[in-house]
């Protein structure tokens, strides 16, 4: 019966348009109000100790620096140099986007804020070259695989 009211209520959240981790947080803070004798002072002192961890502090930073890096105008410009470099060989945009993304990466350090700063630039400019939205993707996403 609990497990149902669960789902049911993590349900109805969603169907309400809300976001799925507001939905998620607000059916646990549900759960551990009315169901568990869980004192709310360890839930709260397991939140904290969780954010010390540096290792997924860093993801968030890693996306931020790649944020500046796209709206001070460095990733357009590596796209150039690397359109500049590649462009000419056929199929070169998608070229270029492999160079780009190598020379971001070295740049920001992380694969994810590398896919959404050169991906949000090249992946229009793909699309409107004529070239496939999931193959713009492909080329996006590949090189962040490649990375690792």
């Amino acid at each position: 019966m609990t497990t149902l009211f669960i789902f049911g209520l993590l349900i109805v959240l969603m169907l309400t348009g809300m976001p799925i981790s507001i939905a998620l947080g607000l059916t646990v803070l549900t759960f551990l109000f009315t169901m568990t004798q869980v004192p709310i002072e360890s839930v709260a002192l397991k939140l904290f100790t969780g954010i010390e961890k540096f290792e997924i502090m860093a993801i968030p930073f890693f996306i931020l620096a790649g944020n500046f890096l796209t709206h001070g105008g460095v990733a357009r410009r590596m796209i150039a140099f690397a359109s500049a470099c590649v462009g000419h060989l056929h199929g070169g945009l998608g070229l270029a986007g492999v160079m780009a993304c190598a020379l971001f990466a070295a740049v920001s350090g992380s694969s994810p804020a590398t896919v959404v700063a050169i991906g949000s630039i090249l992946l229009p400019a793909m699309a409107r070259q004529g070239f496939p939205k999931r193959f713009g993707a492909g080329v996006i996403t590949h090189t962040r695989q490649l990375k690792r």
